[in-house]
């Protein structure tokens, strides 16, 4: 079985890589990257372990090349914050336009996507909106597929794992209205193995949407507390009332349309508390403990 990873530079497309060095790996895999410095670490790192392609979204010679002889794809493309270069339609809806489109010229057997808690293509919010109609072109496409909905990672090279250490380091941490919202985060290596599953074994969750998490729920500063224990370091936490952030958001949006956006802030400020069983029994994995997860996060 060939699979090709889209997306595979992003710390999930990483953690499929090195899961695949210990688990049982397909035959083959494909790492699909856009730029040359993506490249160049995926080759560096992983260049026993894959091949690596650079594709392009816009054009499908380059997304025929890497899928020709592919089986299965998973696709991770998306951002969460607007960039000048890319909007939430390009990145989490036209990139997954063009996968489909490719999974179907070439007869893949399978697609999983990597989607969000929350995706709702009638959502007011448009990362939920654009998250929600990504998740509906993959159910429409004929290709059998598997779509994983996700909450805040934890883990090596997740940006939540960045955070949890610029807050350690600092000392104190200015989190939304106190951080008194409820996460759930998920280990970006039960991703990668969950992932791997479905990809490979067509039959596992086939045409489902699972909604994936970490056994546990709680507040962000719990959180911020939990992992400023593990390491022996008092931490203050400030807030920052999320009904003045969301003014001065709505006042630079004018300005400047993209970047860290109100839409953001309502997925970062999100409540998570979900039944986190059912996804992982029919993947048949077991998940990482916060404490294990805050312990690989600090590493």
């Amino acid at each position: 079985m060939i699979v090709v990873i889209t997306g595979a530079n992003s710390s999930a497309g990483r953690a499929i890589l090195e899961s695949a060095r210990i688990e049982a790996a397909p035959e083959r895999l494909i790492a699909a990257v856009r730029s040359r410095e993506a490249e160049e670490q995926i080759r560096s790192r992983f260049s026993n372990l894959a091949d690596v392609i650079r594709i392009s979204y816009d054009d499908s010679s380059t997304l025929d090349a890497a899928f020709r002889e592919a089986s299965s794809a998973i696709h991770l493309a998306g951002i969460l914050v607007e960039r000048p270069d890319s909007s939430y339609e390009q990145a989490n809806v036209e990139s997954t336009r063009s996968v489909v489109e490719a999974a179907k010229r070439n007869g893949l057997e399978k697609l999983v996507l990597v989607s969000a808690i929350g995706a709702d293509e009638n959502s007011a919010n448009r990362y939920y909106r654009t998250k929600g109609q990504a998740e509906a072109l993959v159910r429409a496409s004929g290709v059998r597929y598997t779509i994983l909905r996700v909450p805040i990672l934890l883990g090596s090279g997740t940006a939540g794992a960045a955070a949890l250490r610029q807050h350690i380091r600092a000392g104190k941490a200015r989190l939304i209205d106190g951080g008194r919202y409820r996460q759930q985060p998920l280990h970006v290596n039960d991703l990668a193995r969950a992932a791997l599953i479905a990809v490979t074994q067509i039959a596992v969750a086939e045409n489902a949407t699972l909604q994936m998490a970490g056994p546990r729920s709680l507040l962000e500063r719990e959180l911020v507390e939990c992992a400023a224990r593990s390491v022996g370091r008092p931490i203050r936490i400030r807030g920052v009332p999320k009904r003045v952030l969301s003014l001065a958001l709505a006042i630079r949006e004018r300005i400047a349309p993209r970047g860290f956006s109100r839409d953001a802030l309502e997925v970062v400020a999100a409540d998570t508390d979900i039944d986190p069983q059912c996804a992982a029994a029919k993947l048949g994995i077991e998940l990482t403990s916060i404490d294990d997860m805050i312990r690989d996060s600090l590493r």
